[in-house]
C-alpha cells in the first residue's frame, strides 16, 4: 500500500470523495505541517499551529497511481484561491501536497505543472514534505455535532 497525504481545504468532503474511488483502500482525516507534532481542532483554528487540514489515503498502486490521486486532487477542490476553500477561510484550509518521498514530489510537481496551464498560471498549491501529521481526534467531530 501507498500513502499520500492532501490538503484541500476542509477534510470531511475531500475524505469521502476519496473514499469512493476504486483503489483506495483507507482514508483518514488529520492535520500536517505545522510546527508541534501533535494537535487538535482548537488549536488548529487560532490559525497559529501551522497545521492544515488534511486527507491521509492509503490506496493500491496496482489499482490507481498517485499520478491519478494528485489529477483527482487537482479536479477535487479549487487550488487558486490561497488560504480558503468556499466559505471556509484559513491557512488550514490551504492548498497542499504533502510528499513522503522524492518519487512523490517530483509526480506531484509534474501535475502541478501540467494542471496550471489549464488553470492560466493561477494554482497557489504548495507542495511540501510530511511534517509532523497527526490524526484528527475525536474532539473535532464532537466539536461540530455541538455546535451545530
Amino acid at each position: 500500500m501507498e500513502i499520500a497525504i492532501l490538503g484541500l481545504g476542509c477534510f470531511w468532503g475531500p475524505e469521502r470523495k476519496f473514499g469512493y474511488i476504486d483503489g483506495v483502500t483507507n482514508t483518514e482525516v488529520g492535520y500536517c505541517g505545522g510546527k508541534n507534532k501533535d494537535t487538535n481542532y482548537q488549536e488548529v483554528c487560532t490559525g497559529t499551529t501551522g497545521h492544515a487540514e488534511v486527507v491521509k489515503i492509503e490506496f493500491d498502486e496496482n489499482i490507481i497511481s498517485y499520478e491519478k490521486i494528485i489529477n483527482l486532487f487537482f479536479d477535487f477542490h479549487d487550488p487558486t484561491t490561497l488560504d480558503r476553500q468556499g466559505p471556509d477561510i484559513g491557512t488550514q484550509y490551504r492548498s497542499e501536497i504533502f510528499y513522503l518521498n522524492e518519487i512523490q514530489k517530483k509526480v506531484a510537481g509534474k501535475v502541478l505543472n501540467e494542471r496550471n496551464l489549464d488553470f492560466k498560471g493561477k494554482i497557489v498549491t504548495k507542495i511540501t514534505e510530511v511534517l509532523n501529521y497527526c490524526k484528527a481526534e475525536d474532539y473535532h467531530q464532537k466539536y461540530l455535532m455541538k455546535n451545530l
